[in-house]
């Protein structure tokens, strides 16, 4: 696997409920909003392959966390260039990229805002449709965990137990599209 990293993020619901034995919800688990919805949980950040799209690194944080702050945790040591979406925006400018030699030097290709787009001459929303194009391989991997896995609200109290579940998730994933592909490549042979 040598393509670079697409790095991304998705919330994971978790019960808000307090009808439990302690009478509390699970601590660790936080609300966020997004655009104008609020979710109680945790997210997911994945870092997966450009060229194949397999995922290659996951951690999980509670939801109230940026994206942007588990980017460095998510690129392999021999990554050359890595994209994300417009929530990445200026990680080129953080202290744990610009510390760091190895990530000091990565190409980093994240999207414009949805708003800027209107505002670009044709040609830059060509390279915009191009970076998005690479980017849509990330979010199969959160396809198949989500809907054919079901793992769209967490079964566990705490961070570590639904990592590792998300560890065994995304690993079942890769499995997944490698036997898609070549079944894909038998049927056209």
């Amino acid at each position: 696997m040598r393509g670079g990293t697409i790095v991304d993020a998705t919330i994971i619901a978790a019960p808000s409920s307090t009808k439990n034995a302690t009478g509390a919800r699970d601590p660790e688990m936080h609300q966020t909003r997004k655009g104008n919805q609020w979710y109680f949980g945790m997210k997911a950040h994945i870092g997966t392959d450009a060229g194949t799209g397999y995922v290659h690194s996951v951690t999980a944080t509670a939801a109230n966390v940026s994206d942007i702050t588990e980017a460095a945790h998510l690129m392999r040591p021999d990554d050359t260039a890595g994209w994300g979406d417009a929530g990445y925006l200026g990680i080129d400018k953080r202290e744990e990229i610009t510390g760091d030699p190895h990530l000091a030097g990565v190409t980093w290709h994240i999207a414009a805002r949805k708003s800027q787009l209107a505002r670009m001459h044709p040609h830059e929303r060509a390279i915009e449709s191009r970076k998005a194009g690479v980017r849509a391989k990330v979010e199969h991997a959160f396809l198949i965990v989500k809907r054919d896995f079901g793992f769209t609200k967490t079964r566990y109290r705490g961070l570590a137990k639904n990592l590792h579940r998300l560890h065994v998730a995304f690993a079942l994933a890769n499995w997944l599209m490698r036997a898609r592909a070549v079944a894909l490549t038998t049927a056209a042979a």
